[in-house]
């Protein structure tokens, strides 16, 4: 147990070190004019699929990852903005099942997308069905 905290410990000071090193030698550079600015944290803007990712922000489920809403031959769900999960009735639960088998297993994750944009939560009955498709999808790998 020992040998693993002295591990750390040297670690630990050998990453301060580097870090201190590559700062000092990236100002050295700054004042000789070698390099511009300092280089800094870039956010990426563009939501498609780099192929960096282990997940395709196309199938993520949250609404964060998109602000565009899309429809999905299912305008007429939008009536049941405000709705809550649970208080959904059979037939109602059956509208939100015909639009999801009728679409392609690789639109899902989108269309989730699009109904939170919207306001519309998903039935609670159907949240193992989605998250099976989406699942299956990313582990079957598209």
């Amino acid at each position: 147990m020992i040998y693993l905290m002295i591990g750390l410990v040297l670690l630990g000071v050998v990453a301060l070190v580097a870090g201190f090193l590559r700062e000092k030698k990236l100002k050295r550079k700054l004042a000789k004019g070698e390099i511009a600015e300092l280089p800094t944290i870039q956010q990426v803007q563009d939501m498609e699929c780099c192929g960096q990712h282990e997940v395709c922000e196309k199938e993520s489920l949250l609404a964060a990852v998109s602000k565009q809403i899309e429809y999905y031959s299912d305008e007429e769900l939008d009536r049941f903005r405000g709705v809550r999960s649970d208080e959904y009735q059979p037939e109602e639960v059956e509208e939100f099942r015909e639009v999801l088998y009728t679409m392609r297993e690789e639109e899902v994750a989108g269309w989730i997308r699009s109904l939170q944009l919207r306001g519309v939560e998903l039935p609670d009955e159907m949240k193992d069905e989605v998250f099976l498709i989406v699942g299956e999808r990313r582990v079957g790998g598209g």
